[in-house]
């Protein structure tokens, strides 16, 4: 248990000093400022009240860095969970949401618990990128009624019927929201010359606030919309669970769950490439699972890791899980005493924001580059990339992986093979020196894996004998892993080779897991002990003495 939940923070602690307190606290209290347009934003994008991004980045964001198995993960609400939230928020309803995340909270900790730590290592890059940039075009297709004040009712969560609503309202556009909202994006690409203390999104947020406000521009705020903030946090309540709700809601979930671990650890990981750190995967999991019950006991949304936060942190001289509690400390503090500002932002402003994030998030360098190197990543990047936008990101995930599993398989297929091998001339191979084959003995070579996509071959490679042989070698050196259907393939040929009189001999088992699952099959005591060799010169050694007593018994 010690190895598998280990928080980073008992390891920080024991030689923690006031230098590096001074480091933290001034690294956490900019984080703070950056998580707090973001809370809202992604609050707002997901189909909720902003306050429960805000709830979910002081909860959540406390907890992963407390429990967290980085020293300098910043935890909250993202960019990833918007699609997913506002299709949970769409068909469920808040409280389905809160359920989920909850379950997905227990999902998270059994990941951790089973030592899944390691499971971004089997979800391929292209599908990551896929997915990620699927995300990032549909955050910015969401924020188009923001961005032009579009008066019109609930965007649809359908990516099509989406712009077909805009397109029915696009009379309605408002220029003053237009000029609020490419301000906002002009301060944030411009801001970082004068400083990068002070991020671009918080001085876009006063200017523009400040501006409507001042001058009574009639654009849409928070709180026309959605009304005041609450100036504190609302009091725990553990969601009502039953049977039937966990059998309703648990594909979202997992959904939830998958996503929260992988953006997680591809934070942690990005965060130990900044600092040479080394995160612990598992602890981290647990963490995020414990953060997600907090969140949703406390009315919040999804949370996970943030790679820009988390980089943000990183950059100002956070080392240690105390910046992102201060981090949450500071969200807090803001909540307290200048939340009730907060509905005056207008949500033109909020559109730009997340225009900005989905444009860093979309990965786009990435995506052209995968084009270019290879076919196979180019669809599952393609395929990925079109159903999380077109269908839904579950599905996308789903049929992601199963293609680019089965683009896999057929890769090894390609480099898996069996021959018939004719050593009755020199063909110039390393065993120009090999022994002399009796007469008598046929010999096949399997190269490759050989698994189940390779069994045809097998099976029609074996066709090629016209008569019965007296012995049959079957050479393994070129054979480094095999699965079920391979060890049911060479007990067919064990039993089809006793039945025409034929003696197998196996040489050159070199691979240990191939050795293993031999054993385990008991493929080995079949064939006999005797029959299985480890060089190609005893096999033939071993065929001459199979021969003689056959000669003799004639």
């Amino acid at each position: 248990m010690k190895t598998m939940f280990r928080p980073k923070i008992i390891d920080t602690l024991k030689s923690y000093s006031r230098a590096q307190l001074y480091k933290d606290i001034i690294a956490g209290i900019i984080v703070g400022i950056v998580a707090l347009p973001l809370a809202i934003a992604f609050a707002i994008a997901s189909g909720v009240s902003p306050e429960k991004g805000i709830f979910t980045a002081i909860i959540a964001g406390f907890v992963i860095s407390a429990l967290g198995g980085s020293r300098v993960q910043i935890g909250g609400p993202t960019g990833a969970f918007i699609v997913i939230v506002y299709g949970i928020v769409q068909v469920y309803g808040v409280n389905g949401l809160i359920v989920a995340t909850f379950i997905a909270g227990i999902l998270l900790i059994i990941m951790g618990v089973a030592k899944l730590g390691n499971i971004i290592k089997f979800i391929p890059h292209p599908l990551i990128v896929g997915f990620t940039t699927g995300i990032a075009v549909i955050i910015f297709s969401s924020q188009m009624k923001d961005l032009f004040g579009l008066k019109m009712g609930n965007v649809p969560s359908d990516f099509i019927n989406k712009w077909i609503a805009y397109s029915h309202n696009i009379s309605s556009i408002n220029i003053y929201a237009i000029i609020i909202g490419v301000s906002t994006l002009l301060l944030i690409q411009l801001w970082p010359r004068v400083t990068h203390k002070v991020p671009g999104s918080l001085i876009a947020i006063l200017i523009t606030t400040f501006v409507v406000h001042f001058f009574k521009l009639p654009v849409e705020t928070i709180g026309s919309r959605f009304g005041a903030i609450p100036s504190t946090l609302p009091s725990p309540v553990i969601p009502a669970i039953s049977w039937a709700t966990i059998q309703q809601l648990i594909k979202p979930a997992f959904t939830i769950a998958l996503l929260g671990g992988i953006e997680s650890l591809l934070s942690a990981v990005v965060a130990d490439g900044m600092m040479g750190g080394n995160h612990r995967s598992n602890t981290e999991l647990i963490a995020q699972g414990i953060a997600n019950i907090c969140s949703s006991v406390f009315g919040g949304i999804p949370a996970t890791g943030a790679i820009a936060r988390t980089a943000t942190n990183i950059k100002n001289g956070g080392r240690t899980p105390i910046a992102g509690i201060i981090h949450s400390l500071v969200l807090f503090a803001i909540l307290l005493f200048v939340g009730k500002w907060a509905a005056l932002i207008p949500m033109a402003t909020l559109a730009g924001i997340l225009i900005v994030v989905a444009y860093n998030m979309s990965e786009w360098r990435s995506f052209i580059y995968i084009m270019k190197i290879s076919k196979n990543d180019a669809a599952v990047l393609i395929i990925t990339f079109l159903l999380t936008v077109v269908v839904d990101l579950t599905v996308a995930i789903e049929i992601g992986m199963i293609l680019a599993a089965f683009l896999f398989m057929r890769d090894m297929m390609k480099i898996s093979s069996v021959a018939h091998v004719d050593y009755s001339s020199d063909n110039g191979d390393e065993d120009f020196n090999r022994p002399e084959l009796p007469e008598g003995v046929d010999v096949f070579e399997i190269y490759g894996p050989l698994f189940f996509g390779a069994a045809f071959k097998f099976k029609e490679a074996m066709k090629v004998i016209e008569a019965p042989a007296k012995v049959l070698i079957i050479r393994m050196r070129n054979v480094p892993v095999i699965d079920a259907t391979g060890i049911q393939i060479l007990k067919d040929v064990n039993e089809d080779a006793k039945a025409n009189g034929t003696k197998l001999i196996v040489s050159e088992v070199n691979g240990e897991q191939v050795m293993m699952e031999l054993k385990k099959a008991r493929l080995l005591f079949q064939i006999g002990k005797a029959n299985v060799t480890d060089s190609f010169e005893k096999a033939i050694k071993r065929s001459n003495e199979i021969l003689l007593m056959r000669d003799r018994k004639n």
